[in-house]
């Protein structure tokens, strides 16, 4: 059991550390790109298993629906975002991510739901995410990878760890542009 157990976490580590292997073929000549703080490679899968922890606390936990929340780590930092119904569920997700062995840090992105939401709602902030996700991706000056898009209601939660402000004003404005936005809150950090 032991052995199936270090497989699947070794898998999910590699599976995660392939974004940021390929994240870097990218390359315009033409184009300046701005340097991102260096990390190794083992520092990228440790950050993926540290990730994959967290969501795994808070997927466990009855007390937050995880669902809703969106996770990511750099150099041990945890950044939570998404949505949650209670100032009460967002103090016990960061201290549930905070639990987790190899975080040294979370920082608060989440926000509360404001009412009940229908399948309406929720089919409808589900487009938006997948507009907005598309925007992200198509402009080649945004690694899109490195952004989390949370919806509801029609207000955009942008999150990650991105390599520049002008990364991240390129993403607000893009998602700004987005039909059936009304709102962007950006819970983006730059790279350190």
């Amino acid at each position: 059991m032991r052995a199936s157990r270090k497989l699947i976490v070794l898998g999910i580590a590699l599976a995660g550390a392939a974004p940021f292997l390929v994240a870097g073929c990218y390359s315009d000549r033409n184009e300046p790109q701005a340097r991102p703080a260096s990390t190794s490679l083992g520092t990228e899968i440790d950050d993926t298993v540290v990730t994959a922890r967290v969501k795994s606390a808070l997927f466990a936990d009855p007390a937050i629906k995880s669902f809703d929340l969106k996770v990511e780590t750099r150099k041990g930092r945890v950044q939570l975002s998404g949505f949650v119904d209670s100032p009460a569920q967002v103090k016990h997700a960061l201290g549930t991510a905070r639990a987790v062995e190899g975080v040294t840090s979370v920082e608060n992105g989440l926000g509360l739901k404001n009412g009940g939401t229908t399948l309406g709602n929720t089919v409808d902030d589900g487009v938006i995410t997948t507009r907005v996700k598309s925007a992200l991706l198509a402009d080649p000056s945004i690694k899109s990878f490195d952004i989390a898009v949370a919806t509801r209601s029609g207000a955009v939660q942008l999150s990650g760890y991105v390599d520049s402000q002008v990364q991240i004003d390129q993403a607000i404005a893009l998602t700004r542009k987005v039909d059936g936005v009304n709102r962007v809150d950006t819970e983006m950090s730059i790279k350190k």
